[in-house]
């Protein structure tokens, strides 16, 4: 069975995450991503660890799979020659070199789409191709930091702090495979490729959804709530006899119910709480009352007892305790991959659920190189080309 994107062919000349996350997107809705590095792998993340599993390491493993890897030097000429002739049979080409490296290197998108007029090009950059900080380099950190996402995550006593995950470049990665699916479709009218600029400032600000509409309806300066809810309450986690338990109440009807199930059915009629804006105004005098009653039993037993009544609620898992959920286990979210140098490694599959096309890992996350001469081969090179190349150095 093939993939929805089947026939399509990428070229990836990306590194680190947000390129790589969206390329894989790609790759594991069936297209041909070829991950083209400088020759000994140019990809940063190969080396951040620990932890490393057969010479490669766990982040880099996270986001390269359902891809063939190619090494390339793209500063000489004969480097470009070979790219080139790679574009002329390809549907995409993705970058996230800096702003200009690659019209320095006669591989912007005006040079490309005179070799191919339907080639897809999309750019990731840290702050885009236009305005005062294009020339900068994007980091997942600055870009939260700048973004004012660190203003609004942690609470007061804590300061701004950064998401736990490079959540700028999972965005940014998710806006590029989405952007270049559009400018396909779109290929299909006009017979046209396209360029597209994204840059993790733009796509990060547009991830601030509500705080940011908040912010230009109200001009008030959204404020650091720790895990509480800018808009709604309650909505936040709360102690228990043994741990914690999150708590997502959304309407006026469900607190009512809430109230019912943990044994404070008059506080849902009382004017301070009975509607969301109330709440919202006595937040601090209501969380202490649902807290002192929550800690009179285990976070199961509240978890069953509000499910049972459909109020959304669920335990604050560890890592470890996510992946022995039972319902992630029966979802089968995590695949077991063979690898070359690594054997059977566990990797978290794609959350892409497609009907008639599934999503499959029919390729292992590539050494660096791995498929060169194979691509070589199919542009018609011959061994004696192929060993000129090696020792020179171009691949």
């Amino acid at each position: 069975m093939t993939g929805a994107l089947h026939g399509v062919r990428v070229l990836d000349l990306t590194r680190v995450l947000a390129g790589p996350y969206c390329t894989m997107i790609l790759g594991d809705l069936g297209a041909d991503v070829i991950k083209v590095e400088a020759p000994g792998g140019s990809d940063d993340t190969r080396a951040w660890g620990p932890p490393y599993t057969g010479g490669e390491s766990a982040y880099y493993l996270c986001a390269n799979r359902n891809k063939r890897a190619i090494t390339l030097d793209l500063k000489s000429e004969q480097g470009q020659a070979i790219l080139k002739k790679l574009i002329v049979r390809s549907d995409v080409i993705i970058e996230n070199f800096k702003h200009g490296t690659m019209e320095k290197w006669g591989l912007g998108y005006e040079q490309l789409k005179e070799i191919n007029p339907q080639i897809v090009h999309c750019s990731i950059t840290g702050f885009g191709h236009k305005g005062l900080y294009k020339d900068l380099a994007g980091y997942d950190f600055i870009i939260q930091a700048m973004s004012g996402l660190m203003s609004i995550t942690g609470s007061e006593e804590s300061g701004p702090m950064k998401v736990g995950v490079a959540i700028s470049d999972i965005f940014t990665g998710l806006y590029a495979a989405i952007g270049i699916q559009a400018a396909l479709i779109e290929k299909n009218q006009s017979g046209l490729g396209q360029s597209i600029d994204i840059s993790l400032f733009d796509s990060q600000i547009s991830a601030l959804a509500n705080v940011a509409s908040n912010y230009l309806i109200s001009n008030a300066v959204p404020k650091r709530l720790g895990n509480e809810h800018p808009n709604i309450v309650p909505y936040q986690p709360f102690p228990t006899l043994d741990g914690l338990i999150a708590v997502a109440v959304g309407n006026d009807r469900q607190f009512g119910k809430f109230m019912n199930v943990i044994g404070l059915p008059n506080l849902s009629a009382d004017e301070k709480y009975s509607t969301n804006p109330r709440r919202l105004e006595n937040r601090n005098e209501l969380t202490k009352i649902i807290s002192d009653q929550l800690e009179q039993e285990e976070t199961n037993y509240w978890v069953e007892k509000l499910r049972d009544c459909g109020i959304p609620a669920g335990p604050i898992n560890s890592i470890d305790e996510m992946f022995e959920d039972p319902h992630v286990v029966e979802r089968e979210i995590v695949k077991e991959v063979t690898h070359p140098t690594a054997g059977k490694i566990k990797l978290v599959g794609s959350p892409l659920n497609l009907s008639r096309t599934p999503t499959e890992i029919q390729r292992h996350p590539p050494l660096a190189g791995e498929h060169t001469e194979d691509v070589l081969k199919e542009l018609g090179l011959c061994i004696d080309e192929l060993n000129e190349l090696k020792d020179k150095k171009i691949i």
